[in-house]
């Protein structure tokens, strides 16, 4: 019997690959494709996928194709609905969609424990986090640790911040993304998310997890354990084998990723992330520790000002004033349910918008 995969954000960075994947695993096919606006028709065809939709509310998708896993690879926080339905239901869960699990923080984890399903993290660094904890019992664990690459401008002088375009921002050292998680990449917004979903995902206070820079990408994430020891999950920077893993678990199929070669030389180089640098960091901390719908006010914040950005409506460091000016003005009240917590989303939205220059 084949495991039935839905794809949501089949277009995307991660859909293209999760389609290497499933075609070159018998085992697996695909049998629901969503996209946020691009046409699936030929895609469609091309897989034999009769389930497909373009945009709006995933969640009838999902009730007509009944997956086994569904792989939520939405950008954003339109990707809610769909992770709090798999979660409700115990349907396998393959998430690269950290927004939606900030975002609905409590509400994720207790629909996830009404369904009792398996949640796989399909980020690199959470799906590593993931791999050096298994079987490992909760009380062994000290803390762990997420790298960042620290982006196209980790030794850009400050002050030329002020002045880099779209394209510069885009230029990621070492990772293959979409353009919104390439600009949270610069930003380390994307850490600061992580740190979020790294929360809710493993039950860690946030004083327990820590972000380093590491520039080569190859050290994905690090557990440290009571008696001193640490794990470190290690690889080339390529997200087939997240994707893999979470797709074929607990399998672990092969991937034409090259094996890490030790003896060319590696060079292992870690640092502080510098809070001037990238203020987004400690304010996502910040919406973390606070809780309530200060971490879904965030992500919407940074939603609004990063897709300014790439409109060319304000500059690069524009994006973390916006968002620390919204997390200025919302109330972050927790949300008892869905409908409170697309309002906080939507208040945010608004507040971030009302602060950017008419087009």
């Amino acid at each position: 019997m084949k495991k039935r995969i839905a794809l949501l954000g089949a277009t995307g960075s991660i859909g293209s690959q999760a389609l290497e994947i499933v075609g070159a695993n018998p085992d697996l096919e695909v049998c629901a494709l969503a996209s946020r606006s691009r046409p699936l028709d030929e895609l469609a065809r091309a897989r034999g996928v009769k389930h497909c939709q373009v945009g709006g509310d995933l969640t009838s998708l999902l009730d007509d194709s009944e997956p086994d896993v569904v792989l939520n690879a939405v950008v954003g926080f339109a990707g809610v609905g769909a992770t709090l339905w798999a979660l409700e239901r115990g349907v396998t869960l393959a998430l690269a969609n950290k927004e939606s699990l900030v975002a609905a923080g409590d509400l994720a984890l207790a629909a996830w424990r009404r369904g009792g399903g398996l949640l796989l993290p399909v980020d690199s660094e959470h799906s590593a986090v993931f791999q050096c904890l298994e079987g490992r019992a909760a009380e062994t664990v000290d803390s762990l640790v997420l790298t960042a690459s620290g982006g196209p401008f980790r030794n850009r002088p400050l002050d030329e911040l002020v002045s880099v375009g779209v394209d510069e921002a885009l230029a990621h050292p070492t990772w293959s993304m979409g353009p919104k998680v390439t600009v949270d990449s610069a930003t380390l917004a994307n850490k600061g998310l992580e740190l979020i979903e790294a929360h809710y995902l493993f039950g860690l206070r946030y004083e327990r997890m820590e972000v380093v820079v590491h520039p080569s990408s190859v050290v994905h994430s690090l557990v440290r354990f009571r008696d001193g020891a640490a794990l470190a999950h290690l690889g080339y920077p390529d997200m087939r084998v997240p994707i893999s893993f979470a797709l074929t678990y607990p399998d672990r199929q092969p991937t034409p990723v090259r094996q890490l070669d030790l003896a060319a030389g590696l060079t292992l180089e870690f640092e502080a992330p510098d809070p001037e640098r990238f203020p987004l960091l400690p304010l996502a901390r910040e919406a973390g520790v606070r809780g309530g719908t200060f971490p879904c006010a965030f992500n919407a914040a940074n939603e609004v000002a990063v897709s300014a950005f790439l409109a060319g409506r304000i500059g690069f460091l524009d994006i973390a004033s916006l968002v620390a000016d919204a997390l200025a003005k919302v109330d972050g009240m927790p949300a008892r349910d869905v409908e409170e917590l697309v309002e906080a989303d939507a208040s945010a939205r608004r507040t971030t918008e009302g602060a950017l220059a008419p087009v």
